[in-house]
């Protein structure tokens, strides 16, 4: 249970489970290894004990319980290995530690639940369609879903369970630390994040070329068969209008977003959230984006970027992107979107959670 630290202050033993299959770092290329990155250091910073499961290779500030990263193709085999190394991790810290609340981030989550214990929470960094039944209705006792944004919460309450579903709690960024940052403006567009057909790089690229601007495609493609091929297939033949850059860590895409003319995300999913739609309005850089799912929440339509249908829209959109008030699209990122106003509701919520459960 929790215990009292100086002060009073309740000193929480939070474990967190990454998606065991990427890892988790303030430079990893996914979305959710990044928010948990971040909580880790909160946790941290608040005097609170933070352990985190999560693949070989992932930089914590807490302690790490280190799972073996996959080499080669993510199949079933590969996932049965995984899912049995993490939960015989998972029960190895909760035997030997008195854990209050276990922070679950994986669109796998529901194959790996502890047994019954401490409360649960699962944050579904993805489209709540994509997880299986037995996610958004678990049975085990005092287990808990959320989403990060109000178009995902919308569709989380139409699938799951009412009774588990909590308040959304929307993700946050580091918006001093990309906002310290100033470069001239350069004439490239620019796409940040996974390779995979629902993020739409194609689209990016087939935008550009129209435009007349070259796309720096940062990111990495997971070892999904689906994935692999999306690149070689839709994304490498068209790199005459670009060029492939891999994964790129905190600091060069802070200096990639601060130069861009825009950061174009053409996504095909309902995207739940967008962290670098957020990153980009810190850097003062507009934003071109299809209107899925949560992007109309992050971006201002005409004051942070555009919002477009299709790679038509994208390419008339990037002629217009100077018209962006830089100024403009820091003062919202300021407003809205601190990373730490994110931390605070999730620690917030795990104390509430340990006392409503270890009550």
């Amino acid at each position: 249970m929790a215990r009292a630290g100086a002060g009073g202050v309740r000193r929480l033993t939070v474990l967190s489970v990454a998606y065991p299959f990427a890892p988790v770092s303030v430079d990893a290329v996914g979305g959710a290894e990044q928010v948990l990155a971040a909580l880790d250091a909160a946790l941290t910073r608040a005097g609170h004990r933070s352990v985190v499961v999560a693949c070989a290779g992932s930089a914590v500030t807490g302690e790490l319980v280190a799972i073996p990263a996959v080499r080669g193709v993510i199949d079933a085999a590969a996932r049965a290995r995984v899912h049995a190394a993490l939960r015989a991790a998972m029960a190895r810290v909760l035997a030997s530690r008195a854990v209050d609340l276990v922070h679950l981030h994986g669109i796998d989550f529901a194959d790996y639940l502890p047994p019954p214990g401490p409360p649960a929470l699962a944050t579904l960094h993805l489209p709540p369609e994509w997880y299986p039944q037995a996610a958004l209705r678990p049975r085990r006792p005092g287990t808990f879903l959320h989403a990060v944004s109000a178009a995902q919460d919308r569709a989380l309450c139409a699938l799951a369970d009412p009774d588990v579903v909590l308040d959304p709690v929307p993700n946050g960024v580091d918006v001093a630390g990309l906002g310290a940052a100033r470069h001239a403006r350069r004439r490239f567009a620019l796409t940040l994040g996974r390779l995979c057909p629902e993020k739409g790089q194609h689209l990016a690229l087939d935008a550009a070329r129209r435009a007349g601007v070259r796309l720096l495609v940062a990111g990495a493609a997971f070892a999904y068969p689906a994935h692999q091929e999306y690149v070689e297939r839709e994304i490498c033949p068209r790199l005459d209008a670009g060029r492939l850059l891999g994964p790129v860590g905190f600091a060069r895409k802070r200096r990639l977003l601060s130069a861009a003319r825009c950061l174009l995300i053409p996504s095909l999913a309902p995207e739940t959230s967008s962290l670098v739609a957020m990153e980009a309005a810190a850097c003062g850089t507009p934003v071109i984006a299809f209107p899925a799912g949560a992007l109309p929440e992050i971006v201002e339509d005409g004051v942070t970027g555009f919002l477009v249908r299709d790679a038509d829209g994208m390419t008339e959109a990037i002629a217009r992107a100077d018209a962006i008030d830089p100024e403009a699209c820091r003062r919202v990122a300021r407003a809205r979107f601190p990373r730490e106003v994110m931390a605070g509701a999730y620690l917030r919520l795990y104390e509430r959670l340990a006392l409503k459960v270890g009550a």
